[in-house]
């Protein structure tokens, strides 16, 4: 999968080549991504389909691409993922300018509701703009994805399936060629390091309930790819090793340069208690003896527990990029 993914022309598998022309994403049928997955049998349709294999490839390739490198190193950051930090700053602001309410419940704040409402009407005109011109007919069904990104307005809550629908998102903005391999970095480093600083306020601003937390027993209570991507990052690191991410000394010191630690600095933040009950399954990783173990570990973990539960993948949502239909042998 990853020699495929690596190429010199394409993040994402089936992203068109650098010199194609405009007439390459006639392809591309566009059309509004919808639930496919409404039964657990359905589950096997997902598996086999080219979303999903163009998913996990997008993972995979990003996971190489960060391996051994510092959120503070240096990399080339392009138009397309300025104006991404550009969008996820408007997000940022909105939440300025919607203060939470007054209300008798203490989670789940009603005022996400109006957040939310303003992200549903604007997100079409937000992709827009990211889009070059002659890609503009892409912009409402990737725009589905930002929407389906930011948690639900519902249940006012957020998990590891608005998270997958974020990098959704991203490997759509790859498929159609507006994000490119010398992206690879400023994706993670930039894109999704942004976004997550914009969940984290959300989460914290409108005290959001964990969309299907397993407590103490889940790795953590939102998200779950800057856990693989940050391990990756810490493969052969001189003298951080897994056990040392418990240490809360080294967290400040090295959290800026490492995804991981910034997870966890997080988490240290929002919990208190001893750190083996509170992120217990996080306390039995810093057992594991290499970064690359862990990394490993956490790929197989993120598909069985994310990408292969009916509970997450019953909301993925399906279009032309990213399609419900078989992989071709």
């Amino acid at each position: 999968m990853l020699s495929v993914l690596t190429s010199p022309c394409a993040v994402c598998p089936g992203a068109p080549a650098e010199d194609d022309s405009p007439a390459a994403y006639a392809n591309f049928n566009f059309q509004l991504p919808k639930k496919q997955i409404s039964m657990v049998p359905d589950m096997g349709k997902w598996k086999r389909s080219q979303a999903y294999a163009d998913y996990i490839g997008f993972i995979l390739t990003l996971n190489e691409a960060v391996k051994g490198k510092q959120l503070t190193c240096a990399y080339p950051c392009s138009e397309t993922v300025k104006k991404l930090l550009s969008l996820l700053g408007t997000l940022d602001r909105w939440i300025d300018e919607t203060p939470p309410v007054d209300q008798p419940s203490r989670f789940g704040n009603k005022a996400y509701r109006t957040w939310y409402a303003k992200l549903d009407q604007e997100a079409e005109t937000l992709v827009s703009d990211i889009l070059p011109s002659n890609l503009s007919a892409a912009a409402p069904e990737i725009a589905v994805y930002l929407k389906e990104a930011v948690g639900n307005s519902t249940r006012i809550d957020y998990g590891t399936g608005h998270e997958a629908a974020f990098a959704a998102f991203l490997c759509c903005l790859c498929k159609v060629g507006a994000l490119r391999v010398e992206d690879q970095l400023a994706i993670i480093f930039k894109v999704f390091d942004r976004y997550l600083q914009v969940m984290r306020k959300l989460q914290k601003t409108y005290r959001m309930e964990p969309a299907g937390s397993q407590g103490v027993w889940g790795l953590d209570d939102f998200q779950f790819l800057p856990f693989i991507w940050g391990s990756s990052q810490l493969i052969d690191h001189p003298t951080l090793e897994p056990r040392h991410f418990v240490e809360e000394k080294v967290v400040n010191e090295h959290h800026q340069d490492y995804m991981f630690l910034e997870c966890i600095k997080f988490i240290n933040e929002m919990k208190t208690g001893p750190f083996a009950e509170h992120s217990n399954q996080l306390w039995n990783i810093s057992a594991v003896p290499t970064w690359a173990k862990v990394n490993q570990g956490l790929i197989r973990m993120y598909k069985a527990e994310c990408l292969e539960k009916f509970p997450v993948i019953q909301h993925f949502k399906f279009g032309s990029l990213l399609s419900i239909q078989p992989v071709k042998p």
